[in-house]
């Protein structure tokens, strides 16, 4: 069996065994805006920018935080929704020689205070809206914070929005007394945008901080260097062998400072010269609204924001026949869900896998050729996947026997900050090991059967949840559906199920139980369904199991509390 069997699967006139030059990854935005300088680069709400207008901007970012003393190794936090100053902030960043750190708005204080001292990030950019200000006001107090760099929305709408917006929407506006603590964006870029070239040395130099659970523990920031991310762009862009460059569109949905959009949207929007029109967060009926007047022509996203689309209740009324390529990953994306989707599309809808510490992305299904279902892909170029004993991570498995899915390539990640252990027990021989099970067939595709700390243990057996939720999702009457393993005082453990009907269903335990007894096996059947008007989900609007399993932890204790 070939090494890479996955070379004979690969999409026609795209190479796997390439090598990507080494650049900073602010090469990206400077080659667009040499390439296509009068091109719509941004669109925010209406107010659209040229790639000439964004590289000015960015260059006097570059300059203001150089003012501020930002350079090599100083860290810069963006606590910011999708928005042109996330964009022009992040790139001025690294053009001024610094380093990025994201931050989730949905981060609650203790998680702020532990990833600000945790990065040593000093300043923060950030937006005068209560979701957001306020936090900072007080990380200025609890933690090692230092400035605020503060835009506004007004400042980024089109007229009349940029009038109207303080008046209609300032119940939502926080306002702030500007001092050497609070400066405003204004401030940041009104200067001549010289700035002085820092000397970046792509394989070394760390161009983000992006902060993970990993496989296991409290979040951890992975250090992206410049290649990793450079490459992860250029693999993307690869893969979309469809694209006209210069000339497409991508909806940006997904929140830029999850990695998955900072680099499939924004990163990969700006390499092939597109007009990313932005969304601050997934709002059903505005994004189905300007899918269907302005047509973009790409769109990654999570299959929650699939699901929901293909479930509005007019959602004959738009029409979404631009878009030609959307890419989804981040959870497991149903049969059902995909098909449904590319039929009142028209577009092809492509699994793909990745980590935090993959910068992110690591495998993908071709968008020309066979698309496996269930299936992760094949490596992307240049990238290996490699399948390895569960417990020895030396030992490689054969064909389709499974094990830990390991990754080996460009844009596997430096390491963890300032964690050499945890940076160890993860990539180990050059391998990053994932958490995640799976195995590989004799074409070169993925196949995940589940996160290593996801399986239940139920009475010695292995039960995966992406088994059971596959499932569960074949009736017609399920939205959403994730599952989990709850404790059990004489098994060890049981699944769970927690379901999103769809509108104007209803389920019976029973009726989904007999659905069920041909499906699965009897160890994998859930011993309690749970129907919820919603399920929980991550920044990005995957499903998060976290929330649930601490749920249902509390009340075996509470339980156990009582009896005694």
């Amino acid at each position: 069996m070939s090494a890479q069997p996955w070379i004979k699967s690969y999409p026609p006139g795209l190479k796997w065994d390439v090598a990507i030059e080494a650049k900073p990854l602010y090469a990206v935005l400077d080659d667009a805006v040499a390439n296509y300088p009068d091109n719509w680069c941004l669109d925010f709400m209406g107010k659209r920018l040229t790639y000439r207008e964004v590289g000015n901007l960015v260059a006097r970012a570059a300059a203001g935080f150089q003012r501020l003393g930002v350079g090599k190794g100083v860290k810069v936090g963006l606590f910011l929704p999708n928005c042109p100053q996330y964009v022009v902030s992040y790139y001025g960043i690294l053009k001024a020689g610094g380093t990025v750190v994201n931050y989730s708005p949905l981060y609650a204080e203790r998680e702020l205070i532990h990833q600000i001292e945790d990065s040593h990030t000093d300043i923060m950019v950030t937006l005068n809206l209560k979701a957001l200000l306020p936090k900072m006001e007080q990380m200025l107090v609890q933690s090692r914070l230092k400035k605020l760099i503060i835009g506004t929305m007004s400042e980024v709408l089109p007229f009349p929005k940029n009038l109207l917006f303080p008046l209609v929407k300032r119940g939502d506006i926080q306002t702030y007394a500007p001092d050497d603590r609070h400066l405003s964006f204004k401030w940041l870029t009104e200067n001549d945008g010289n700035f002085a070239t820092p000397a970046i040395d792509p394989r070394k130099d760390v161009a983000l901080l992006q902060y993970t659970g990993g496989t296991t523990g409290v979040p951890k920031g992975a250090m992206l260097t410049h290649y990793n991310l450079y490459c992860n762009t250029q693999q993307s862009t690869m893969w979309f062998t469809n694209v006209d460059l210069g000339r497409e569109r991508v909806l940006g949905v997904l929140p830029f400072f999850h990695v998955f959009a900072m680099t499939g949207v924004m990163n990969m929007g700006l390499n092939i010269g597109a007009e990313i029109v932005m969304h601050p967060r997934f709002e059903l009926e505005a994004v189905l609204k300007d899918i269907n007047t302005k047509k973009p022509t790409l769109m990654p996203g999570v299959p929650t924001m699939f699901v929901a689309i293909n479930n509005h209740p007019r959602l004959k009324e738009f029409d979404l026949r631009s878009l030609k390529g959307c890419i989804t990953g981040g959870a497991p994306m149903p049969l059902e869900v995909r098909d449904s989707f590319e039929k009142t599309s028209g577009a092809t809808l492509i699994e793909g896998y990745g980590l935090t510490e993959s910068s992110p992305t690591a495998s993908c299904n071709p968008l020309v050729g066979v698309r496996k279902a269930g299936s992760i892909g094949i490596p992307m170029p240049g990238t290996s996947i490699e399948i390895v004993d569960r417990d020895d991570p030396m030992k490689p498995m054969p064909i389709g026997q499974p094990g830990q899915i390991c990754i080996r390539g460009p844009q596997v990640m430096a390491g963890y900050w300032q964690k050499p252990e945890a940076t160890a027990a993860t990539v180990i021989d050059g391998k990053l090991l994932t958490g995640d099970v799976g195995y590989m067939d004799e074409d070169g595709y993925t196949f995940i059967i589940d996160r290593m700390k996801d399986m239940i243990l139920v009475g010695g057996f292995n039960v995966f949840p992406r088994n059971v939720e596959e499932a569960i999702y074949q009736h017609p009457a399920v939205e959403e559906c994730t599952v989990i393993g709850i404790p059990d005082d004489y098994l060890g453990q049981v699944p769970k199920a927690f379901l999103k009907l769809k509108a104007g269903n209803n389920i019976s335990t029973e009726s989904l139980m007999e659905f069920l007894k041909d499906r699965l096996g009897k160890h994998e059947l859930p011993r309690f369904i749970e129907v919820r008007d919603a399920l929980p989900k991550t920044m990005i609007g995957k499903l998060s199991k976290k929330e649930l399993v601490e749920e249902e932890k509390k009340k075996h204790e509470d339980r156990k509390k009582a009896k005694a």
